[in-house]
């Protein structure tokens, strides 16, 4: 954890930390969507800064979090696809599915890289012509747009043998799908900077609408994150719900449209599954009918089997805001970093191991 005199931004944060203790009378239970926020929340010691009335509660914007244990079995199987190249980022190698882990199977003998970009997945088709490549595109809003463009460019070049397995996530119908299940009480919500700057802060205002919730949209620097909770508590006291932008550096109201009418020719909505919630109406985007020549799941229909859930693993509940790291008996226990039982403590923008590193007890 930095010490409070490590901060580039020292003054602007015990400004905003002295302004939060005056003003802040009313509880506020605020989550912070993004994983990001959590790992920078607990680097920082953000929380201890905080008064009495406002809690901090994690939320599922872990997109390797999320990801479903019948999702990652089914990229497993891709691995197992004759003369298969699987390509993914690095936060998906450890992570287990069903049976093992996409680090596992390497170790068995299937030819699993970790890529930085889709750029790099496509070389790797050009490079092997007789192989199938398969990119495992996982993400928020904020990654999409670059697989999009891959396949754009795939298909422009006739790179025949590129294939993306698409287990993409959109944050709007995920929060609306947890707040009107009725399992979180919140008054406050931190939204993702890079989501936004994408969607756009417009993306939040159904969330401030419907459930009568304030929205800040954030930054990942300490002084980012208590600006909005400053801002969301000056909502919670007034009583009102409305989006507002605590990073205008970086987000506008509007996003980026370019961004999102490339998704748009590459993507469709789709129900999706979410680890700890379930099948989600359009919470998902599935690859369009005229890119379907580089669909995995449409060329090769493998049959991942059955999923099975890690024993024990709670990260369902801390997902959900409605447990904590520690709740779950595993933790710092059998999980571990070096020994992960699921996706919260391998992410390195999971709840767990952001508790694991920087909460009480890190070793």
């Amino acid at each position: 954890m930095k010490h409070v005199d490590e901060f580039r931004d020292r003054d602007a944060v015990m400004a905003l930390a002295s302004s939060l203790r005056r003003r802040s009378r009313t509880p506020a239970r605020i989550m912070e969507f993004c994983g990001g926020h959590t790992v920078s929340v607990f680097r920082h010691g953000l929380r201890q800064l905080l008064p009495p009335a406002v809690t901090l509660v994690s939320g599922p914007g872990c997109p390797v979090c999320v990801t479903a244990t019948g999702d990652l079995d089914r990229a497993m199987a891709f691995a197992g696809v004759p003369g298969a190249i699987v390509t993914t980022f690095g936060d998906l190698f450890k992570v287990p599915g069903s049976r093992g882990s996409l680090q596992e199977a390497r170790g068995q003998g299937a030819d699993i890289r970790m890529v930085y970009s889709t750029l790099d997945s496509l070389r790797i088709a050009t490079e092997n012509p007789a192989r199938p490549v398969f990119f495992l595109g996982i993400g928020f809003e904020t990654t999409t747009p670059t697989v999009a463009a891959s396949l754009v460019t795939a298909r422009d070049r006739g790179i025949d043998n590129y294939f993306v397995h698409s287990m993409h996530k959109l944050c709007p119908p995920i929060l609306e799908a947890i707040l009107s299940s009725g399992v979180v009480n919140l008054q406050g919500l931190i939204c993702p900077g890079h989501v936004s700057a994408i969607t756009g802060a417009r993306a939040w205002e159904p969330v401030a609408e419907r459930h009568g919730i304030p929205c800040v949209v954030a930054g990942f620097e300490p002084a980012d994150i208590l600006q909005a909770v400053d801002m969301l508590v000056s909502q919670v006291e007034e009583g009102v719900a409305r989006v507002e932008i605590a990073y205008t550096r970086g987000v506008s109201r509007e996003g980026n449209p370019t961004a999102r009418r490339l998704v748009d020719e590459v993507f469709e909505p789709a129900a999706a599954s979410w680890r700890g919630v379930g099948v989600v109406p359009g919470s998902g985007l599935r690859i369009r009918e005229a890119f379907a020549a580089h669909d995995a799941e449409r060329v090769f229909p493998v049959d991942p089997g059955p999923a099975e859930e890690p024993r024990g693993c709670r990260c369902g509940a801390v997902l959900l805001g409605t447990a904590t790291p520690a709740d779950c008996g595993l933790f710092r226990g059998v999980c571990t970093p070096e020994t992960p039982v699921g996706p919260c403590m391998v992410s390195s923008e999971g709840s767990c191991a952001a508790w694991y590193r920087y909460g009480e007890g890190a070793p």
